[in-house]
């Protein structure tokens, strides 16, 4: 594999408007980002990824785009963005775009020219049909209904895969793609490193347009079948890196649901359309296709077993970038780990179990001090859209409405967009003001202020593991190696091996509050890493960890191992 810049950076994503508030509005700002650099840099994370910054109606929290070539004055302004990218490289810091280009807003330019001529130049750049023909399809938006929606002040209906305004670009049509590699180039010369793709998958339909088999009694299908039956995307995304990409040696990271096995290599191969793309396979565990409600809870073993799956898949091939949360998934501690049983030792080896698998880590906002899911009590505390659909679809199956609000604390993208908790003080200390969004009312014992000094808080630990990824040494097997299973079966032990040419790594977690007995592979030369101050001596080739230990070793290993 031809090495990389980005292939020994660690990324952290800022979701803007629950960052930092610099002006008291209650708003996250780029201003605040800039205040905050050197407390990332202290981190240790090098590529910032920032959720949509750029004009917008905010109906889905700024993935519905108005204008790519403008902030929006709630975030600052465009002199603030310039600022941002330079500060970031003075501290060999990258910023990274969300680039939202399945859809924009119904209030961008190019649909209100399509509303006023719907048989215009611009009503290509959309899926339109005549509403008297009756929907072309059955499919069911991502945020629940139809995804068809009549186009005001005419006889013709549009295409939206998310939100109702949130229109669907029309990719078949060369201007559209013109447009879209005229605006990424225009950041790129701007200085940023690269982007987030969002929801990419979805840009190439299946063709023409039909029913599929209903899955709900709405009479819908799920979006995700005319998916698997979409076909020669690769000839967007190819045409899209060469045109953009390839020509400013931009990282790039593509958020793909759906991807087919075979098509791994094509995406983030030697050569693939993307540097990476995002590891799902954990993130869609245990959901079921008829609603949140219908969900159930993940199990130590089904995550060991997703994570070396998608290792095995990418082995040599390429990297993966590797995540227990983003801004659509609940918090990673609440969601993986048994409930009853997120302490501050399960936090961090959930962290460390992830974090040195081969790819990319990304961690998202607050995963660093173990924030934790919100106990809301209505759904009328909640302003993810997404999240009061999936009550609908609760309610609409019959259920109560507590258990309608059990699935909603469980997988609400609230729970990742509460405010950032940077101390114990009125509202996190994440504004002077009223926050757009209540914080957690745990901010008080889990904030920034009182973990980056203490030694063995969940802070600390993450700085551990970022100066363990980048420590020369140990490059080679943790960043290049392979990524081994070792004793895959022993139950509720994930544990695998880091391989360079010259040094093998054994990195070991205890997925349960009971202690358990290892049989290692070789002789412990040095404990790296360890989340507890206890450490067994390893007699005889053998090492007890406590519930919830995670351990780094560095092995010299038996013949034959």
């Amino acid at each position: 594999m031809e090495r990389q810049w980005w292939h020994n950076k660690v990324a952290y994503q800022i979701y803007p408007k629950s960052f930092y508030d610099s002006n008291g509005d209650g708003i996250g700002d780029i201003p605040g980002i800039m205040e905050r650099l050197d407390y990332l840099k202290y981190l240790g994370v090098d590529i910032l990824w920032l959720s949509p910054v750029y004009q917008s109606p905010l109906a889905d929290q700024g993935y519905d785009i108005s204008d790519y070539y403008k902030i929006d004055p709630c975030f600052g302004t465009m002199r603030d963005m310039e600022a941002l990218i330079k500060e970031a490289k003075k501290r060999q810091m990258y910023i990274l775009m969300d680039l939202v280009v399945n859809h924009c807003s119904d209030e961008h330019l190019w649909f209100k020219k399509a509303m006023a001529d719907p048989e215009g130049e611009y009503g290509n750049f959309f899926y339109l049909a005549d509403q008297k023909a009756g929907r072309p399809c059955n499919w069911r938006s991502y945020f629940g209904g139809s995804v068809w929606e009549p186009l005001p002040g005419t006889d013709k209906q549009y295409l939206h895969m998310f939100h109702k305004k949130q229109p669907d670009l029309n990719w078949e049509n060369p201007k559209v793609r013109q447009e879209i590699y005229k605006m990424i180039n225009w950041w790129l010369e701007k200085g940023v490193a690269g982007f987030r793709l969002d929801a990419i998958i979805n840009i190439k339909k299946a063709l023409p347009m039909k029913d599929y088999p209903a899955d709900r009694p709405d009479g819908l299908a799920d979006a995700g079948v005319m998916l698997a039956h979409a076909e020669d995307i690769g000839e967007f995304l190819r045409e899209m890196k060469e045109e953009t990409f390839q020509k400013h040696d931009a990282f790039t990271v593509g958020e793909v649901f759906n991807d087919k096995p075979e098509e791994l290599a094509a995406f983030i191969g030697e050569d693939g359309y993307f540097s990476s793309m995002f590891d799902f396979r954990e993130t869609v565990m245990g959901t079921s296709p008829k609603g949140w409600y219908d969900s159930r809870p993940v199990t130590g073993e089904e995550y060991k077993q997703a994570c070396f799956e998608s290792q095995e898949q990418s082995g040599d091939l390429g990297f993966y970038s590797n995540i227990i949360e983003n801004h659509d998934e609940p918090r990673g501690v609440s969601h993986y780990l048994p409930e009853g049983q997120v302490c501050e030792a399960s936090k961090k080896m959930l962290a460390g179990l992830y974090f040195m698998l081969r790819g990319i880590p990304f961690i998202y906002q607050g995963q660093e001090i173990g924030m934790e899911n919100v106990d809301f009590q209505s759904i009328d505390e909640v302003d993810d859209i997404s999240s009061r659909a999936e009550y609908q679809v609760a309610l609409d199956a019959g259920v109560s409405e507590e258990k309608a609000m059990d699935a909603v604390r469980r997988y609400s993208r609230d729970n990742a967009r509460t405010p950032m908790q940077w101390n114990g003080n009125c509202h996190a200390g994440f504004t002077v003001g009223t926050p757009w969004l209540r914080e957690n009312p745990n901010y008080r014992r889990i904030n920034v202020e009182e973990q980056r000094d203490r030694r063995d808080s969940v802070f600390q630990f993450y700085r551990s593991l970022i100066a363990l990824r980048k420590n020369p040494e140990y490059e080679d097997s943790l960043i290049y190696g392979k990524c081994i299973p070792y004793l895959r079966e022993q139950k509720n032990l994930m544990a695998y091996f880091r391989r360079g040419e010259n040094k093998t790594l054994l990195v070991m977690g205890n997925f349960q509050e009971i202690p358990q007995k290892v049989k290692l592979p070789g002789v412990c030369e040095k404990v790296l890493i360890n989340n507890m101050d206890w450490v067994d001596d390893g007699t005889d080739r053998e090492m007890g960890l406590k519930g919830w230990q995670y351990v780094v070793l560095e092995m010299r290993m038996q013949d034959g191992l």
